[in-house]
């Protein structure tokens, strides 16, 4: 299967079953990151789809250059801000 069919997958649709369990993947950080990718990528399968638990989790990534790190920030502060107002 290609990235763009895993990318594609319906988590609605899919067979959970078939789906790798988060808690099952370990990383081995001793690895150098090109290893350490291909390690991930070989023992979750789909990095698109998988499952944690009994839930199916489907990843989507925006087409920005805001950094994950940048975007949780915003939020948190957001979040702050939102509760320091209710006060």
């Amino acid at each position: 299967m290609t990235f763009a069919e895993m990318k594609n997958i319906d988590p609605k649709t899919v067979d959970p079953g078939k789906l790798t369990d988060i808690a099952d993947v370990t990383v081995n950080t001793r690895l150098p990151l090109p290893e350490r990718l291909a390690d991930y990528l070989d023992q979750i399968g789909n990095p698109y789809c998988f499952r944690c638990g009994n839930v199916v989790v489907k990843i989507a990534f925006a087409d920005t250059t805001i950094t994950f790190e940048d975007a949780l920030e915003q939020f948190i502060r957001q979040r702050q801000l939102a509760e320091h107002t209710r006060l």
